[in-house]
């Protein structure tokens, strides 16, 4: 529990901070309760929604150096909560309102219906950026053509051997652009394709940027990826992952306060998740739990999109990356048991061949095993 130490710290002081949001919005001790609930409910929902972000998170940490891994865990969770939770909302406000962040901030605080109408009608847009993003960052992991490890082998290989055409997954998000902006209409279509054309930009460059600072390393002449370039890329993803929980929050309330601090717990734990799952070396003891994650990430980017055209609640996009993960855990677990039972069992031999007794080393009272029967056949015997 080391690892969430800073997280149930950070809760305490969320909880703490939204009883007394409630006590002065309210005065009465029903508010109190009421608010801390809210805020308690967000942070599940954040954590339960970004379990496959802390994954794809882990893979991505597993090759930056402990420096940078603290820089995550410390600037990555203050961008996270004040840069996506508070900024990133008040930005989108500012822009479709046409007015500074700052009057911005004035009208979450005192017209909190005003400034959660606004916000959640620039759904269309944020969720074509954010979807484009994640379904490049999802399909990219099986068009590798370099990949060889396989969950759910028939529809995995297929995609590992299209991996060699180039830019196939870039080609692929843009019919997905297109077959979905087909149901919209008018400005919404303009809209929903600009977004989405941008989300494929920002990943372009994102990975550019990447590529770019990636160093050759002077012991071993191999290409070493920079903590910064991964830095970034961590933080555009997060930032995609929780575009769509920031407007969704707005159905529990739509107070931008309360938000920030249950979806800002959330963040925390996520963190601290993912800094587990490296530290303990998670991903390589559950071989397809990799997998899982990024069929969740694919399937989280395919509801961002159809969100534009019906509704789906949060419930049943969490539901779907949950049982994702679940199930590749699940087979993790039967492939560890089978890797286990299938191990030959050493037995130590003479070099004459003959079977050594082995020294009981069993408690007392308890039967020995016994020695394997001698066979005639010496090609049976174990060498």
């Amino acid at each position: 529990m080391g690892y969430f130490r800073n997280s149930f710290l950070v809760t305490a002081a969320g909880l703490a901070l939204g009883a007394v949001l409630g006590w002065g919005m309210t005065h009465t001790w029903t508010g109190v309760f009421s608010t801390v609930f809210i805020v308690a409910v967000l942070a599940i929902l954040e954590v339960s929604l970004s379990f496959d972000n802390a994954v794809v998170n882990a893979v991505v940490l597993k090759q930056m150096t402990p420096v940078w891994r603290h820089r995550f865990i410390t600037w990555g969770i203050a961008i996270a909560v004040f840069g996506m939770r508070i900024v990133f909302p008040l930005v989108i406000v500012a822009i479709i309102t046409r007015i500074d962040p700052i009057s911005a901030l004035v009208m979450a605080a005192t017209d909190p219906e005003r400034y959660s109408t606004i916000l959640t009608s620039a759904h269309i847009t944020v969720s074509a950026f954010g979807g484009a993003f994640l379904a490049m960052v999802g399909l990219r992991h099986f068009f590798n053509h370099e990949k060889d490890l396989h969950w759910i082998g028939v529809i995995e290989r297929p995609l590992t051997r299209l991996g060699r055409i180039e830019a196939v997954e870039l080609g692929l998000v843009l019919l997905l652009l297109y077959f979905v902006s087909s149901w919209l209409a008018g400005s919404e279509q303009f809209e929903f394709l600009v977004a989405g054309i941008f989300g494929l930009v920002t990943y372009i460059a994102v990975d550019g940027v990447a590529a770019l600072l990636n160093v050759a390393s002077t012991v071993t002449g191999e290409v070493v990826q920079s903590g910064a370039a991964s830095f970034l890329y961590l933080e555009v993803l997060d930032a995609s992952f929780s575009f769509d929980g920031v407007i969704g929050a707005f159905a529990l309330s739509n107070n931008l306060f309360i938000i920030a601090i249950g979806l800002g717990i959330g963040a925390m734990f996520v963190r601290s998740l993912t800094i587990m799952l490296v530290e303990r070396e998670t991903l390589a003891s559950y071989r397809y739990l990799e997998h899982g994650a990024f069929y969740a990430i694919i399937a989280l980017a395919v509801m961002m999109f159809l969100s534009t055209v019906i509704e789906i609640p949060e419930v049943v996009t969490g539901l779907i990356g949950a049982a994702f993960i679940v199930t590749a855990f699940v087979d993790s677990l039967r492939y560890n048991r089978r890797a286990a039972s299938s191990e030959p069992i050493a037995v130590p031999v003479a070099s004459n061949g003959e079977i050594l007794k082995i020294q009981n080393l069993q408690e007392p009272g308890v039967r020995p095993l016994q020695e394997p029967a001698e066979t005639s056949r010496p090609e049976s015997r174990l060498k």
